[in-house]
């Protein structure tokens, strides 16, 4: 055991995730500020007055605005992916260090964020503080929150992101006994990550029913994987070369995409890497993985705006939609005489009046974008469509009008608060010591 007693150096984690410099955490939480406001006086009077979180169940609450990017890490029990958290944020030795073992260690969820100060909190708690991202999870039940547990801490890394840690799939098997629906909690995850680590160890990979499962949850999300091969420098590097070759193998029916996802190849824990493996590999392999978690840090105000904006484009279809209906129900209104008959008709065929063509000859609204015409007939069950006001109706003297203001919100306030938030990056001279001025780096998530 001499050589695991040699802790190697940690100096380059710092300096790729840029923990040292001081962050203008003034002009972040200032954008975030002026985001909720675009939302709260545009976006959401129209999500109220037509009652939208009943079409698609989905209300964004201002812990989604200002919840950080989150970081998932998926996998086989025992592959290292306690280890690598504990390793990115230094934990290792402490009294809180996530534990790690041979046996499964991780059975619960496990949520590490930032905090004033060091302590735990039990998963009831966070699903029932709405201020937090993770009050949905309240629908997974009890059962399911007695596993998830948080761990605050202060933590340069933690002010920028999330990561949390999830039990092996490879009790999958036992799913009944797990008590809780293990498969839509993990999806819950999925859909919300900004980068997902799913990580393998080498010298027992075996991609079995469980891994296919969480292949097929992954589905759509290509861009966010990551796959990492860690405690590569168990093998020698013609053995790695083999398993990396018998990874993609086996990966490949479960990833049809042009471009699969990057692996990385690394040994992520603190101590030295075992003598006559490929350090130098090893470590630059470590670096691009930092510099990818740093890319969406970086990113993370970018890819809220965008997310606002899609909701804000959602709503104002569904607002010129139902006013579409109220309208054309009010100009049939006056041949017949039965307004239940009447409304019937609309609802079962929508194209017969050319509801949604219509609205498809309205500007910048694009056919994707359009919800489902059955999702209406069950929206209109429930809410009597007497219950709606045409939009033209929907406008006050002080406030405006709900279509002008959510359009201006799509049109020109979120890319103005998107531009302003671009030109914020360009580093000032006085800068350069920290970044050197060099170009800024290219945000690969984005088509040029």
């Amino acid at each position: 055991d001499d050589f695991i007693s040699v802790l190697r150096d940690r100096s380059h984690i710092d300096e790729t995730l840029r923990l040292a410099t001081e962050e203008k955490a003034g002009d972040y939480a200032g954008a975030l500020q002026r985001l909720r406001k675009i939302y709260h006086t545009s976006i959401r009077p129209m999500e109220q007055a037509y009652k939208y979180n009943e079409l698609r169940q989905h209300e964004i609450s201002d812990g989604e605005i200002t919840s950080k990017p989150m970081v998932l890490f998926l996998g086989p029990w025992s592959v290292g992916k306690s280890s690598m958290i504990n390793y990115l944020l230094g934990m290792n030795d402490s009294p809180y260090q996530l534990y790690t073992g041979a046996e499964p260690t991780t059975s619960e969820f496990t949520v590490i964020m930032h905090g004033e100060k060091i302590r735990s909190v039990e998963g009831i708690v966070m699903a029932a503080d709405s201020s937090r991202s993770f009050s949905p999870l309240e629908k997974f039940g009890q059962n399911f929150l007695e596993k998830l547990v948080g761990i605050e801490m202060p933590h340069k890394l933690l002010e920028r992101v999330t990561f949390v840690d999830t039990p092996g799939i490879i009790e999958n098997r036992k799913q009944q006994e797990r008590g809780y629906p293990f498969n839509d909690v993990c999806q819950w995850f999925i859909d919300r990550a900004d980068l997902i680590f799913v990580v393998f160890d080498p010298t027992k990979l075996d991609v079995g029913l469980e891994l296919e499962m969480l292949f097929r949850q992954l589905k759509g999300r290509e861009s966010q994987i990551r796959i990492i091969l860690n405690k590569a420098d168990n093998l020698v590097t013609q053995d790695l070369m083999r398993v990396y070759g018998a990874l993609f193998w086996s990966l490949a029916p479960l990833i049809n995409v042009t471009e699969p996802p990057r692996v990385y190849v690394s040994s992520f824990w603190p101590y030295d890497y075992a003598a006559d493996t490929s350090r130098e590999l090893f470590k630059r392999e470590e670096i691009s993985l930092l510099e990818d978690l740093n890319q969406v840090i970086e990113n993370r105000m970018e890819n809220k705006i965008a997310f606002i904006r899609q909701h804000g484009i959602r709503v104002r279809i569904h607002g010129l939609l139902v006013d579409r209906y109220v309208q054309t129900f009010k100009e049939k209104m006056s041949f017949f005489s039965d307004p239940e008959l009447v409304f019937k008709e609309i609802v079962d065929d929508p194209d017969k009046f050319y509801i949604f063509k219509s609205i498809l000859a309205k500007t910048n609204v694009s056919k994707f974008d359009l919800p489902n015409r059955d999702a209406y007939r069950d929206f209109f069950g429930v809410n009597p469509i007497t219950n709606f006001k045409p939009l033209q109706a929907e406008c006050s003297y002080m406030g405006g009008c709900l279509l002008d203001k959510i359009e201006r919100a799509i049109t020109t306030d979120l890319p103005a608060l998107l531009s302003s938030i671009n030109s914020g990056k360009q580093p000032g001279l006085s800068s350069c010591e920290t970044t050197g001025c060099g170009e800024k780096p290219k945000n690969r998530y984005r088509k040029n």
